[in-house]
């Protein structure tokens, strides 16, 4: 019988999406996993982020799975740049040869590179796992420079963990061997069950009464940070355009930052239908998705896990063309739709259309249910598993502990 692979993971800090995850992988038998995190975010700093309030996350982030804090020398602290993470001690820590992968989330940070430069030196197995695409708006410049820099490091790793379809084609088109591409879907962990049946009725009916939506009418859903790279206000004009040709739809607006009162000095101003509910923390925020009718992105996303989270409720979803998990989960009217990013008139339309056929709707609410079954956790722990096997092979660990 041969032993578990051992696995390092590096990520930046806690995320709500990764914790289960993590969890899964680390009561497999067939994994020996330890998370190390670069940085735990205060409250401020998740104000400063983008959320528009200080807040921590009040679902276990923590708990299931072994994980260490790394002691970060950076001054100050700070997500968005390069130097934000400076953790040399998960260099020594690669090096002492413990695991036989490690597997790094994301490269734009200087821990990142520091366990990729200490795997390398040390034979140790490096797995990166990304959901950059290649839609994103860059300079011609911009792109010209990282097709000289990336293809030179990105063949090197000995696998790249794909979210979709769009990062599986970014780490081919900057040199990396399609055998070396697997599989690591971006997931939510909920069961589908208790998203449906009385309970979900009641929770729907209680959460519209308390923010005085109409119980009847289709409510659209916007869930996300009130900043420009969301576009909230796209979504309350296109609320607002759709409404006056269709009296029966109205908006809903989760969350805050610094656009919220734009968009609230909007609705006043306007008349639009729209109703804002404020930041609501994760184990709240599936009572809004079930109060909801359809999910819309307006935004430029990497990937965009509320698409996830929203059909799971059995809720399809309306995408900007930018939104990355489009591809791998949007099919026009089966599971939901996708529209021109910054385009509110084709937005508005989308909305109308969607008004117009109750029948279409439902049938889409099914879809989305069981599309959402498809990217389960323990899809995300096949693929690690897959390209260890691969990567590492079934035989004896590299050296002894």
């Amino acid at each position: 019988m041969t032993k578990p692979y051992r696995l390092a993971v590096l990520s930046t800090h806690p995320i709500q999406y990764h914790a289960p995850w993590f969890r899964a992988m680390a009561t497999h038998s067939d994994l020996e996993v330890h998370v190390y995190y670069c940085h735990k975010a205060t409250p401020q700093e998740q104000a400063r982020a983008g959320f528009g309030v200080e807040f921590d996350w009040d679902v276990p982030l923590l708990t299931g799975y072994p994980y260490s804090f790394l002691e970060n020398i950076a001054s100050p602290a700070a997500h968005g740049r390069f130097g934000g993470f400076d953790t040399p001690e998960i260099g020594n820590i690669i090096r002492e040869r413990k695991y036989e992968a490690v597997l790094v989330n994301g490269w734009h940070y200087k821990s990142a590179w520091q366990a990729i430069w200490a795997a390398w030196q040390s034979g140790v197995k490096v797995f990166v796992r990304g959901d950059s695409h290649l839609h994103a708006h860059r300079s011609s410049a911009k792109r010209a420079a990282k097709w000289i820099a990336y293809r030179r490091f990105i063949p090197r790793f000995d696998a790249c963990l794909a979210v979709g379809q769009w990062s599986r084609e970014y780490f081919l088109h900057y040199g990396a061997s399609e055998k070396r591409i697997f599989s690591v879907p971006h997931v939510v962990n909920v069961d589908p069950s208790q998203m449906i049946g009385d309970d979900a009725e009641v929770i729907r009916r209680r959460f519209r009464d308390a923010l005085c939506l109409n119980a009847d009418a289709l409510t659209f859903m916007f869930c996300g940070k009130f900043i420009p790279k969301k576009r909230p206000m796209d979504f309350a004009r296109a609320v607002t355009k759709a409404a006056e040709a269709t009296g029966a739809i109205q908006g809903l607006m989760v969350g805050d930052g610094p656009l919220r009162p734009a968009c609230e000095e909007f609705v006043l101003a306007s008349g639009g239908p729209i109703r804002f509910a404020g930041f609501l923390n994760q184990s709240k925020i599936w009572d809004a998705y079930l109060a909801s009718d359809v999910l819309v992105v307006p935004s430029e996303e990497t990937w965009g896990l509320v698409v996830n989270e929203a059909l799971v409720c059995g809720r399809p979803c309306i995408v900007s063309d930018h939104v990355g998990c489009g591809p791998d989960l949007i099919r026009s009217w089966t599971t939901g739709m996708t529209y021109p990013l910054a385009d509110v008139e084709a937005l508005a339309a989308v909305m109308n259309r969607f008004a117009s056929d109750p029948v279409r709707l439902a049938q889409m609410s099914k879809m989305a249910r069981l599309t959402a079954q498809k990217y389960s956790v323990q899809s995300a722990v096949e693929g690690v598993l897959q390209a260890l096997t691969v990567s590492v092979g079934a035989g004896e660990p590299i050296c002894a502990s």
